[in-house]
């Protein structure tokens, strides 16, 4: 199991890069994708290391662990954070393929792979496993991954259907440079393509096993403390991503702030203004509170997998309410920010305005909607049904 040390050691290594990460955040955009500077200082302060076993040589951090280290970046780099999340959240779900795979995915102790979990791929049964078409878009980090999770319909013979998700190398599968968009620019979520692609038995699980940690042929089994339930895993991370850029945002608000005077007003000093002073400690507030919230989930979901059970439908769905309610909080926090900066704010210079694009661009994916979320959360405590199985 990692250690107190593991965690420091990882933090202040993202902590030292920060301003980096900050200052390449412009390029990356221009790029379409981060630096290579930025991913492999990353993977010098051990960050793709995080979910990997340790007896892959990994570090193997807990869940709240690692939550902690993707809000550091978020500090940083929204783009750097997004990606990172996805990472390693598809990371952590390799743990969850047969130990046969798990040798061959991990065998460089650190490991960079993406996920697809839109089911748009057709995998046809053959000798040894599947023959695997598709496209899948909104394939975040794709660019920079060493393999790729690929959700894919099965057709079999006899004319049934099921639904697995393929664990693909990318130099298996071809990218289509189509990512061009106002948010998230830097994350390279192009599309994936895969033609006549073979994927060993052993590289493809059935979906619904792989959402609850019940995939067989492995030997990290039980109470490890590491079978946490995907989607709320995934979750739990990507509310980390909002907090983080939330903090950034705020870093970036008071650094600003000093010597700034509000145009056409008598008022040579904003931070003199109670109005902007109400601002800040709203902002703030909302920051600290949706990391407040976050410490219900992460304790949960980790009580759960020391105990070696998953979560029941209803907290699931409760997770996701939580983890929506505090990205709104973020973005609530970041638009604050964002409206009281003047109108200098919109040049590409100021970081504050790419933080306050990439959150609401990220508020926009189907797992971070806060009112789908909400709904969820709420179907739930009046003694309904989630309304859902992806939970």
């Amino acid at each position: 199991m990692a250690t107190n040390d593991d965690l420091a050691a990882v933090l202040e290594a993202v902590d030292s890069i920060v301003p980096t990460l900050r200052e390449n955040g412009r390029a990356a955009e221009d790029r379409g994708w981060l630096l290579d500077e930025s991913i492999e200082l990353l993977e010098k302060a051990g960050v793709f290391r995080m979910a990997v076993p340790r007896r892959f040589g990994g570090l193997d951090l807990p869940l709240a662990d690692q939550a902690r280290v993707i809000t550091e970046i978020g500090r940083g780099c929204p783009a750097a954070a997004w990606v990172t999340m996805v990472w390693v959240t598809s990371t952590w779900t390799a743990t969850l393929y047969p130990d046969r795979a798990q040798e061959e995915v991990f065998a460089s102790g650190s490991v960079k792979i993406s996920s697809a979990f839109a089911p748009t791929g057709v995998a046809v049964p053959t000798e040894g496993g599947y023959l695997l078409n598709g496209t899948w878009k909104f394939n975040t980090g794709c660019k920079g991954a060493d393999w790729d999770f690929t959700a894919a319909m099965v057709r079999n013979p006899d004319g049934t259907e099921g639904e697995i998700m393929a664990l693909v190398p990318m130099s298996d599968l071809k990218i289509v440079d189509d990512w061009d968009v106002s948010a998230g620019a830097a994350t390279g979520s192009a599309t994936a393509v895969a033609e006549d692609v073979f994927v060993p038995a052993h590289h493809a699980v059935s979906f619904e096993e792989v959402m609850v940690s019940a995939t067989g042929d492995r030997s990290n089994t039980g109470a490890t403390g590491r079978n946490y339930g995907l989607l709320s895993f995934v979750m739990a991370e990507c509310a980390a991503v909002f907090i983080g850029i939330a903090r950034g945002a705020y870093e970036l608000f008071l650094e600003r702030l000093p010597g700034r005077g509000i145009t056409y007003t008598d008022w040579t000093d904003q931070k003199l203004h109670p109005l902007t002073q109400i601002q800040v400690a709203t902002a703030a507030n909302k920051i600290d509170a949706a990391e407040a919230l976050s410490a219900r989930w992460l304790t949960l979901l980790q009580e759960r997998a020391d105990a070696g059970e998953q979560p029941t439908d209803e907290e699931k769905a409760i997770v996701r309410g939580q983890t929506g309610f505090a990205a709104q909080l973020a973005k609530e926090a970041v638009e604050i920010l964002h409206n009281a900066s003047g109108g200098s704010v919109i040049r590409r210079d100021v970081h504050l305005q790419r933080f306050h694009r990439d959150i609401q661009g990220f508020s926009l994916h189907a797992l971070a909607n806060a009112d789908v979320n909400l709904e969820l959360q709420g179907r739930v405590l009046v003694g309904l049904e989630p309304g859902t199985v992806f939970l």
